[in-house]
């Protein structure tokens, strides 16, 4: 993997690591919605990367919308506030949602998320996220399909940034705190 800070990273997980599991919970979730159409949600920015790669691996009739949050100002902690950046363009009422989310970490973000699609009238929401940090959990929330589980580090690439750079990294990277 090459980075555009060499040194600023530390490798965590391959594009080949991504893709299998990426395929993995496409064909979990194809299994479990068997007979339905989800509505795949994907939250913006940092989903992105990941919210593509799923929607090719799950052999359903899907639809996909975007839902811009923001919690994060250009730093590594989160303010705890969660601000909508752009909604989604139709109406989930009545559908089942699959929350697509780069990383669930203290949980406030996606806690706050699931009871906004609720409140909006969705039958069924279930979170898919391609990380799971839970030692950083603030308020529990229950994340039913996770890629990785990750421990306290500052994950970078496929998608994801810190301050908007990074996003490009093919793979999951931690990101090494400057000396």
């Amino acid at each position: 993997m090459s980075y555009p800070t060499p040194g600023a990273v530390r490798e965590l997980y391959s594009t080949d690591a991504i893709a299998r599991r990426v395929a993995e919970l496409g064909q979990r979730i194809t299994k479990d919605y068997a007979g339905r159409s989800p509505v795949l949600v994907s939250i913006l920015k940092g989903s992105f990367v990941f919210a593509a790669d799923l929607t090719r691996a799950i052999a359903l009739p899907i639809r996909v919308e975007f839902l811009g949050v923001r919690s994060y100002d250009r730093g590594t902690e989160s303010s705890g506030a969660v601000q909508i950046t752009q909604d989604l363009t139709h109406s989930i009422e009545g559908e089942d949602v699959l929350v697509v989310e780069d990383i669930v970490d203290t949980g406030l973000t996606i806690s706050y998320i699931v009871n906004l699609l609720r409140a909006r009238g969705a039958t069924s929401v279930r979170v898919v996220s391609l990380l799971d940090k839970p030692v950083r959990r603030r308020v529990p929330v229950e994340v039913d399909y996770v890629g990785f589980n990750v421990g306290d580090a500052f994950v970078v690439g496929y998608g994801l940034d810190c301050g908007e750079e990074y996003r490009n990294l093919p793979g999951l990277a931690e990101l090494v705190p400057k000396s």
